[in-house]
């Protein structure tokens, strides 16, 4: 269950609550404070697995995938927490030692019914105006993979609906997908 706070807060304020101090799971989205309950199993077999598959690739390819709870500091009011993302070798994304500053190149969110209007509204926008490159929205009960990519003008455009059976290319990770293989927990 999401219990988001009554009045907007900044970073500092966020950061300095009793509420960041004794809950991992949250996140400021658009100054709300957002507390969240732990996952299902299948939202965390699904992040195992994408988790396994990013880290593969950067294995051969270099960067880096991590999954919550790492903290992405966006800007003063959205400090989120992904499922999953990748930083590629020359991310512009700092990593420092408690969060990471800026866009990830990649970015993986596992919808769930408490998190999914977030992840489709306020995140989608937030990463697309951050230039995350790659934001992958991942619904495990229909599991379709939603794959949407910056453009030359710097606005997501879908690439695609990806259902088991199919694969898709990721720029990003200069490699195919196989949909089939996250789903096949």
């Amino acid at each position: 269950m999401v219990q988001p706070t009554q009045t907007r807060t900044t970073a500092n304020d966020y950061y300095a609550s009793d509420a960041y101090a004794q809950n991992d799971l949250i996140q400021l989205i658009e100054g709300e404070v957002i507390i969240l309950m732990p996952p299902i199993l299948k939202h965390q077999r699904l992040v195992r697995e994408i988790l396994i598959l990013l880290s593969l690739i950067a294995r051969e390819k270099g960067g880096e995938a991590l999954d919550s709870p790492v903290e992405v500091y966006l800007d003063e009011d959205n400090i989120y927490q992904p499922d999953v993302l990748y930083l590629s070798v020359d991310t512009q994304c700092t990593v420092e030692e408690k969060r990471l500053v800026g866009a990830p190149e990649l970015v993986v969110e596992v919808l769930s019914p408490s998190t999914a209007k977030y992840d489709r509204q306020q995140k989608y926008q937030a990463y697309e105006k951050h230039g995350v490159h790659d934001y992958w929205i991942i619904d495990p009960i229909h599991e379709i993979i939603e794959v949407w990519s910056l453009n030359a003008q710097k606005k997501f455009e879908r690439q695609g609906a990806f259902a088991v059976g199919d694969t898709f290319q990721s720029a990003v990770l200069g490699a195919s997908v196989d949909v089939t293989a996250i789903f096949n927990i």
